[in-house]
């Protein structure tokens, strides 16, 4: 057999076929040529298949048995659809047009009854049926392009109700041609039709065309639910277009973006996992496929399911990749349930396929026993095999067994490859394999995330038997490591048993190490051999742990005898994993002594001191006072925590000199040190030489501080992280600690200098060394700070200085180095990572993932910002900018985005909402207006004044400027709002200002240059109010209107004065036609006269006046009859 094709790693789903429904199909009598099905549908309980005779068999998913037969009498089943939020309900539509509704009355174990019958199509070919997501309402679809809804009342709302309420068809709307497919979401209702896709408001009763583009043949459309931790997100449609393409429209029906699948198709096709044939792949590219898309179905999360002629196709719409796509040929349609297809071919064969991680589909076919389909799918997808995640699902063993199940003689190349796959799998992990090789012969067993070994034994073994007690309170390793929706039902019935051996042993903090072991038929015997090995394995594992931390963190002054102390316990905790209970209560006196307490005598004695001083208030209220207490406390802390450069002697030292002479001590550092190219020390030598002029003159070095503190310069600032602490420290000790630095940072107070506490947030340091000092100080206490607070204190104080911003994004990248989300970075596609951070939330305002959206950031770019609406608020838009300050076009695409994804009514809360501090408002609109906008040459003259019409551009973010100059705010931020969309030509938000700024004269006049009638409406406040406003906008009109439609370049649809086809043109005759509208003709006819422009009225004027003054006449006689009949109806009531 020659070798097999290896599937490239960026695939690891897979279609499968578990079981054949050809006897049930048999069984139902559905295979022969006389009858067959016509249609599928599929819903949590029950499959629906309809057939050319009329009937309608329901058949119970669990065990599939046939259940109920629905007959009709008015045709063959065309289409049938379940009811997905009650199985009790499902409506058919017959070939004859009629749409029957049936209620099973499966709870009282009634028989099913016809609840509904609508004849609204009758005579018509039903296309689509479509259920209400909350109501039972039916929504219908025909040939013609009419769709009608049908709501149901049933029995279950008394039996009164259902015999004499019959509520009537609701006609939706009537499209231009053939209804494609129909889909409902939240109160919407998605037509697809042959030429474009409609979007109805089915409470509202208002509709929108999706698109401008028109397309002709069959093309599908879906909603695209939101997960469960993405908050206020609004869902979004997918609507198929010619040529492998899809839009993406927001739940307004607003297109977002076009998705382009052409070139993404060119791969060559998966198998289809089946019993009916070996699994084969061809490694070369096919051709790009121009494909249209005649229905697309939302499947599991995130991914969109279409067919054609030629295959399957699922996609990840929202990061525009292919999943998969596998050849099956000759299909009419499929029903979905989760991760369940159910395909219906043309032949009205029926073919039940799971959608499934790679793992998870071996693991089902090494359970039911298809050995060698197990294999051969294993040698396709061995480099998704390989993967961590998959290696956890289907561990050695497992592979190992499966191997032993097949024929020697017969299936020798197979087992070549399955060898060859398992001595890829080997080295789990250079640091532990040689470990691991000492015990390979006995036992297995691995390392967790977490640092746990997890031992794999035989059952029985004398471990299994001391697990009773912890049975209960642990959870088997498979189910932890469940991870998609894909794997529900069949995992969950068949999960191996799981035992756990575990030893507590008591330290200063009680721990319980738990080795998973998993009882196994196929397990090798002697735990004992395996444990003793771990023992060994562990005990030196610590030991050079132990002396590596040693070595990193500890400072000379704490070294010595403590640290061997250390050494000597965990080599003692090392040992007791694997001791008897009586050597184990033996140890415990020992292993409980540790050397916080000495070690930390002086720090904690002067922590209670500092906090008490800072409960007094007048301590509390008073700065300056509060800095001294703290510097007075950090002594102890550098001294304790604080590195090699930092420690207790080198900073008694430092303050001593600097006491004497500050510069000495800078020249002496710069002696030490002399690196030319460090900006850091030329900052210090610029500090140095300001420090000696000033000197010269008699005035004081403003730079004290950074020469008291130029220990904490010293050193590179690239130095590593103290994300975790050199020893154990009691949980109130630790808070106490925390809080105190915390409070540090926020004041300032990065060194122990007698100066420190007057020049540190009062602006008399130089700002490199005030970012130099934070940064430091953030390197060296970073496990000892709040880092919500943290970040908020950086936002606020260090805006300006991005270095500190990066300095705490690296702290929380090294806290987080070794997380799963951290490693699967580099592995995993965007989809499943940002499908861990939702399954790992709720994140609150968690810092853990601003690092984490970081990350995406930095790999994936723009494309990572817009999914992080998601998890707003737990991520900031001041956070995005932050992520995003090299590149200020990305941090508009997340606000933008994040905007439009909440309800209208509540865009402007949500932004007033983020808008922290309030001067960031003035920032972000002119970001806003800078970006993908129109020419400024373009929206503004010579002058300073808008040319004609360029209100009209279109702005990019327009829809978030106006937000933003919406929002309440104070007289002088108004202003400069307006200055700001005045400069950049932005000319609907300064219009919009002016008027509430009561600048009304100046409005006129800009309304008068852009030359829009339009502008000039009551709705805003636009139109004059007063009889001096109207000649002012009439003087305004006489004195621009030969400029403006003669010589003026001309935007939009603007034509010349005087013609009466620019209705919309600001003229002295449009302009006296709005007064005549607002004020009547009679009164505007005497202002017209008193500005002397009745010359420049032509006979249109009058006519149009003229108009007005009989529609004036009628109106007022018909308002007189009104009441007079309402006056003679009334006293005819009294009488």
């Amino acid at each position: 057999m020659a070798s097999v094709p290896i599937i490239p790693d960026s695939y690891n789903h897979v279609l499968a076929e578990f079981e054949c429904l050809d006897p049930l199909l048999s069984a139902l009598r559905l295979d022969s040529s006389r009858l067959k099905c016509t249609c599928i549908d599929v819903s949590k309980r029950w499959l629906a298949l309809g057939s050319s005779g009329g009937g309608l068999n329901l058949i119970q998913k669990d065990g599939w048995k046939q259940r109920l037969f629905l007959t009709h009498k008015e045709g063959a089943i065309s289409q049938v659809a379940c009811c997905l939020h009650d199985d009790d309900y499902v409506a058919v539509a017959t070939s004859q047009g009629l749409v029957v509704v049936w209620e099973l009355n499966q709870e009282r174990r009634g028989k099913p009854e016809r609840i509904y019958v609508s004849s609204e199509h009758k005579g018509r070919k039903v296309t689509a049926l479509c259920w209400d997501t909350a109501a039972l309402r039916v929504f219908v679809g025909d040939h013609v392009g009419k769709v009608s809804a049908v709501k149901i009342n049933t029995s279950k709302q008394g039996k009164a109700a259902a015999t004499f309420v019959m509520f009537p068809v609701q006609i939706i709307t009537t499209v231009d041609s053939r209804v494609v497919q129909l889909d409902y979401l939240d109160g919407r209702l998605l037509i697809s039709s042959l030429t474009r896709t409609y979007l109805c408001d089915t409470e509202r009763e208002k509709f929108w065309k999706i698109g401008n583009k028109e397309r002709d043949g069959e093309f599908g459309a879906c909603f695209f639910p939101v997960g469960k931790n993405s908050g206020n997100q609004q869902p979004l449609i997918y609507c198929a277009r010619p040529g492998s393409r899809m839009w993406e429209v927001n739940f307004d029906g607003e297109v977002q973006s076009t998705h382009q699948f052409k070139q993404l198709l060119s791969s060559p096709p998966l198998p289809v996992v089946t019993l009916r044939l070996d699994p084969h792949y061809t490694s070369s590219n096919c051709s790009t496929q121009s494909l249209s898309f005649p229905k697309l179905l939302y499947l599991t999360e995130h991914c969109v399911m279409t067919w054609t002629e030629r295959g399957i196709y699922i996609f990840l719409p929202q990061t525009v990749q292919v999943l998969l796509w596998s050849e099956v040929k000759d299909i009419q349609d499929i029903a979905v349930y989760r991760n369940e297809l159910f395909c219906l071919h043309t032949n009205g064969k029926v073919v039940h396929l799971s959608l499934l991680l790679v793992d998870r589909c071996i693991e089902r076919l090494i359970r039911r026993g298809f050995w060698t389909l197990a294999a051969r799918v294993c040698c396709l997808f061995q480099n998704s095999i390989i993967s961590c995640r998959a290696r956890k699902n289907l561990p050695l063993d497992k592979l190992e067994h499966l191997k032993s199940q097949l024929d020697a003689s017969t299936q020798q190349d197979l087992i070549t490859q399955l060898e060859e796959l398992i001595s890829k799998l080997e080295p789990l992990d250079s640091a532990c394999s040689s470990r691991r090789s000492s015990i390979s012969s006995h036992e297995s067993f691995s390392i967790l995330d977490s640092g746990i070994y997890r031992v794999i034994s035989r059952r029985g073994s004398q471990s299994d038997e001391d697990s009773c007690s912890l049975h209960s309170q642990t959870f088997s390793e498979d189910e932890r490591l469940k991870e998609f929706p894909a794997q529900q039902e069949d995992e969950q019935v068949e999960l191996d048993n799981v035992s756990h051996a575990s030893v507590t042993v008591e330290a200063d903090r009680n721990e319980t190490f738990l080795p998973f072991s998993i009882p196994l038929s196929f397990r090798s015997p002697s735990p004992l051999v395996s444990l003793q090995a771990v023992k060994e394995s562990v005990s030196s594992f610590v030991r050079k742990t132990t002396e590596k931390i040693g070595t990193l963190h500890i400072s000379p002054d704490t070294r010595g005898r403590p640290e061997a102390k250390d050494d000597e316990q965990l080599q003692e905790l090392a040992i007791n994993l694997v001791a008897s209970p009586q050597e184990e209560k033996e140890l415990e006196p020992q292993s409980c002594q540790l050397p916080e307490e000495d070690h930390l005598r002086d720090l904690k004695a002067a922590t209670a001191e500092a906090i008490a001083k800072l409960q007094d208030p007048l301590v509390l209220l008073e700065p300056v006072r509060m800095r001294r207490v703290l510097q007075e406390w950090l002594v102890y802390l550098e001294e304790k925590f604080g590195s090699k450069e930092r420690s207790a002697p080198s900073v008694k030292k430092s303050k001593t000199l600097c006491a004497e002479d500050p510069r000495a001590v800078l020249e002496e550092d710069l002696r030490l040190d002399p690196t030319d190219g460090n900006p850091v020390h030329k900052e210090q030598r610029s500090i140095l030489e300001g420090c000696t002029e000033q000197e010269n003159t008699g005035a004081t070095c403003i730079s004290k501080t950074v020469c008291e503190n130029s220990t904490d310069l010293k050193g590179p600032l690239d130095c590593g992280f103290q994300v975790s602490s050199p020893c154990v420290i009691a949980p109130d000790v630790q808070k106490d600690l925390v809080e105190l630095t915390t409070l540090c940072f926020e004041l300032c107070v990065f060194s122990c200098g007698n100066s420190d506490a007057e020049e540190s947030c009062d602006g008399s340091r130089p700002l490199a060394a005030s970012w130099t000092l934070a940064c430091r100080f953030m390197r060296s206490y970073f496990f000892l700070l709040d880092l919500k607070r943290l970040k908020q204190c950086i936002i606020t104080l260090y805006a300006t200085s991005p270095n500190v911003w990066e300095t705490y994004i690296a702290g929380l990248k090294e806290l987080t180095r070794h997380s799963p989300l951290a490693l699967a970075m580099e592995n995993e596609d965007m989809l499943k990572i940002l499908k861990q951070l939702h399954d790992l939330g709720p994140w609150d305002d968690s810092p853990l993932l601003l690092v984490h959206a970081q990350r995406l950031y930095e790999k994936f770019g723009e494309t990572a910002l817009r999914p992080l609406i998601k998890f707003h608020p737990s991520i900031l838009p001041s956070d995005v900018k932050q992520l995003c300050r090299n590149d200020p076009a990305h941090f508009l695409v997340y606000l933008d985005s994040l905007v439009k994804s909440k309800p209208e009514d509540k865009r402007s809360s949500l932004l007033r909402s983020v808008l922290q501090p309030e001067s960031v408002r003035l920032d972000w609109l002119r970001l806003a207006v800078s970006r993908d906008a129109p020419q400024r040459a373009n929206t503004v003259d010579a002058e300073g004044n808008p040319r004609p019409r360029s209100h009209l551009f279109t702005w990019g973010y327009s829809h978030l400027i106006l937000l933003l100059i919406k929002l309440p705010a104070d007289f002088v931020t108004k202003e400069k709002m307006a200055d700001i969309c005045k400069s950049h030509g932005f000319w609907p938000g300064y219009l919009f200002l002016c008027l509430e700024l009561d600048r009304r004269i100046e409005a006129f006049t800009n309304i008068a240059h852009l030359d829009d009638l339009s502008l000039l409406n009551g709705e805003d406040g636009s139109i004059p109010e007063t009889i001096e406003e109207w000649k002012f906008l009439l003087h305004l009109a006489q004195n621009h209107s030969t400029a403006f439609h003669h010589h003026g370049p001309q935007n939009g649809n603007a034509v010349s004065n005087g013609s009466p086809s620019c209705p919309d043109c600001i003229t002295v005759e449009n302009v006296a036609l709005l007064l005549a509208k607002a004020v009547g003709p009679n009164r505007a006819l005497p202002l017209l006269q008193e500005c002397g422009l009745t010359l420049e009225l032509s006979e249109r004027f009058t006519g149009i006046c003229d108009i007005l003054r009989i529609a004036e006449k009628r109106q007022r006689a018909l308002i007189q009859s009104m009441l007079e009949r309402c006056d003679r109806f009334l006293w005819s009531q009294q009488a």
